[in-house]
């Protein structure tokens, strides 16, 4: 397949179906979540030869607690050893690491690992990797309206200064740019409470594939797809 041109900027991923994958194959959760973990390093690296600037994955929600604590557990254990074992591969590639989300309600250990490598990548280059962790749309704008609500008892704005750029500037997202493309495996019809004011415009590319199923030459069509598109934004 041809590399397509007029790359989007922001790429941000629902990374859907892991558990499903498993119990299709009479296999705990967790072998789900490993083998979403390889199809999400498979994205990064394909993310970057094309020249995306920006990938965001949603990594665990808000509403992920819910699960069984077993399994919680498990995952968070998973993305620490993906950390440590894959950091010096992450800045051979140049890659810049970062999280979004409710970060200080993550254990001690994966948020101080999450804080390492979001320090030593910060110089880096390449492409930026967006972990979406701990993390629901409502919540961060519940936050950005908390933020906004303090900086104006304090004087520092007036509330005549709101506007979508300020509100914008509150978000966890904020010096990124909006997402151009949403990609959604497992082929659910839904956003998730993910990114609800930054996907107001995204293209958004629905794969009926579940996560740990979804390849490299699966995001180059979502890509592809994407530039055969129109973008109006309203207009």
């Amino acid at each position: 397949m041809d590399t397509p041109k007029n790359i989007p900027v922001h790429i941000a991923v629902i990374m859907d179906g892991n558990g499903r994958w498993a119990a299709a194959r009479g296999l705990p959760r967790i072998a789900g979540h490993r083998a979403g973990i390889k199809a999400a390093e498979d994205v990064m690296q394909v993310a970057g030869d094309l020249g995306v600037k920006i990938l965001t994955l949603y990594t665990f929600s808000t509403e992920n607690w819910n699960r069984p604590k077993a399994e919680v557990s498990a995952l968070f254990k998973l993305l620490e050893h993906y950390l440590s074992a894959k950091g010096d591969k992450l800045m051979k590639k140049k890659i810049r690491f970062q999280a979004i989300g409710r970060l200080n309600e993550l254990p001690d250990s994966l948020r101080k690992n999450i804080e390492g490598y979001t320090r030593k990548t910060k110089d880096n280059t390449g492409l930026t990797v967006n972990l979406a962790l701990n993390y629901g749309g409502r919540p961060e704008i519940i936050d950005a309206v908390r933020n906004i609500a303090n900086d104006v008892r304090e004087g520092n704005i007036s509330s005549g200064d709101i506007d979508e750029k300020l509100f914008a500037d509150h978000l966890y997202t904020r010096n990124m740019p909006d997402p151009d493309l949403l990609i959604r495996t497992s082929g659910e019809l839904r956003v998730s409470n993910f990114l609800l004011w930054q996907i107001a415009y995204a293209e958004i590319c629905v794969v009926k594939k579940l996560w740990p199923d979804f390849n490299k030459e699966d995001f180059k069509r979502c890509v592809l797809d994407y530039q055969s598109r129109e973008r109006r934004f309203g207009g």
